[in-house]
């Protein structure tokens, strides 16, 4: 498979089964209405696993525009493939975003709260504070960098090197992405993704629903730069101690 094709592919995985468990917690009359926080966490943290294992062989499964960077600054993934890849992740999200859309049509349809319909595509922070959730998002991410780059000996994106060998590298990933939503995601829901934020939102924008959440576009640019930051700190600190 095509690097780009397996990073649109399993990015596309990852959002439709990590806000699908969002919509099938949130959203009116689903059988897992109300299952709550440990519910989605564990279902985030499967999403992710899912996704590694289908893009891993091909791509070395960034699915994360704050994973492709962060491997760039830290020299191990070329700057030059990462437009490509970011764009990929992009669009998957946006796919993925969709199909939850499709899956739960009628379920949005029952929902009256315009904020639990726009939960199920992209974040907001429990409590606004731009300076805060800007830290939280890249807090989050930093975490997730500095683990991914020790679970893969910092060799995941040279050459589009797997993430491990198959399945089995998969599952330290979505063991990191279980603790950062369970320890720090209560702050901001934990996007840690740029993708994964902003082509949701993209698609909620674009799509029939009435009362939309328009002001949270304020937001978006959080877990943009935040993500973003996050991973090149956790680059450059992994430099550091790596070269001592």
């Amino acid at each position: 498979m095509n690097p780009i094709v397996a990073e649109i592919i399993g990015t596309m995985i990852l959002i439709f089964l990590g806000n699908g468990v969002v919509a099938n917690v949130v959203l009116t009359g689903t059988k897992g209405n109300g299952g709550g926080w440990i519910v989605i966490t564990t279902g985030w943290a499967l999403a992710v696993f899912a996704g590694v294992v289908i893009a891993g062989p091909y791509s070395g499964a960034h699915l994360n525009p704050a994973v492709t960077i962060g491997l760039a600054v830290a020299g191990k993934f070329d700057w030059a493939q990462a437009p490509a890849f970011i764009g990929a992740q992009l669009v998957g999200a946006m796919i993925g975003a969709v199909l939850v859309w499709l899956m739960y049509k009628d379920h949005f349809r029952a929902t009256a709260d315009a904020g639990l319909k726009s939960a199920s595509f992209y974040t907001t922070p429990a409590i606004k504070n731009t300076t805060l959730n800007l830290i939280s998002e890249g807090l989050g991410t930093f975490v997730l960098l500095l683990a991914v780059f020790y679970i893969t000996n910092g060799e995941i994106g040279r050459d589009k090197t797997p993430i491990g060998l198959g399945s089995i590298g998969a599952i330290p990933v979505a063991f990191i992405v279980w603790a950062i939503g369970l320890s720090l995601g209560g702050t901001t829901g934990y996007a840690i993704n740029p993708a994964r934020d902003l082509g949701p939102r993209i698609v909620y924008s674009l799509l029939p629903f009435k009362d939309k959440n328009k002001k949270d576009w304020k937001y978006s640019w959080i877990p943009i730069v935040g993500p973003v930051v996050g991973a090149s700190v956790a680059a450059g600190l992994y430099l550091m101690l790596s070269s001592q």
